[in-house]
């Protein structure tokens, strides 16, 4: 779950310094991922189902923008929330007792996704663009890819979505058209994923807002440990629905 994303680099450049990958390659270790910017590890190769699960798996995530090349990034240290720290505020526990907000899971993933870019839209650009719209979309009709929707009434006014491999969840973008939404979204997601044994929600970069929720930085070599121990354990059940 990220911001914008700022780096723009040519692709004479990027030849220069990291890899271009064909569909047959495989990516490099993350060790070999750049400093500066933090994390740039390869480019080139596809978004289908078969490299994003690969690149997740090995703590690799796609981050570009519309004149940019496929980016891939593992970044050093590593945003991550363990879903037994995360921090609940007074007034956001009374948000949820209060029940202002309908919860669901895998209900409107494809919608969830479009808030999300059109969020990011608003600010400097989305990396949300049509090839990853269509990407992460196949990614959910295999029940790889998950969403999380916040609700007034009938109206969708928040939400997250992701990836799932095993008992891991990799977080990609959140939302939020009504105050409180999207941190909702993520508390709920994080208690249903505890009840399930997936202990951990990659944020990859950090923020301000995700601290503001328990989650915190920690180094990529640890990081990488627990994901592949993590993506290796029979995964949930799919679709997703909440325990109540």
């Amino acid at each position: 779950m990220r911001a914008v994303a700022k780096c723009r680099i040519g692709r004479r450049a990027l030849s220069t310094v990291i890899p271009f990958l064909s569909s047959d390659d495989p990516f490099p270790p993350v060790q070999a991922a750049l400093r500066v910017p933090n994390g740039l590890l390869a480019a080139g190769a596809d978004l289908s189902p078969d490299r994003l699960l690969a690149a997740y798996a090995e703590g690799i995530f796609p981050w570009f923008g519309d004149d940019d090349p496929i980016l891939w990034w593992s970044p050093d240290p590593r945003m991550v929330l363990h879903v037994s720290d995360v921090h609940v505020s007074r007034s956001l526990n009374k948000v949820l007792k209060g029940r202002r907000f309908r919860v669901t899971l895998d209900a409107a993933f494809g919608a969830v996704v479009r808030g999300c870019a059109e969020a990011r839209r608003d600010h400097e650009g989305t990396w949300i663009t049509a090839e990853m719209e269509a990407a992460y979309g196949r990614l959910a009709e295999l029940g790889h890819a998950h969403s999380v929707e916040t609700w007034q009434g009938d109206e969708l006014v928040g939400g997250l979505y992701g990836v799932a491999v095993g008992r891991m969840f990799f977080g990609e973008s959140m939302f939020s058209r009504a105050t409180d939404a999207s941190k909702v979204a993520l508390v709920s997601l994080a208690r249903q994923l505890e009840k399930w044994q997936m202990p951990m929600i990659d944020c990859q970069m950090s923020t301000p807002h995700l601290a503001s929720l328990g989650a915190r930085d920690i180094p990529r070599a640890d990081f990488i440990r627990d994901v592949r121990y993590l993506v290796q354990q029979p995964p949930v059940a799919t679709p997703w629905n909440l325990e109540r």
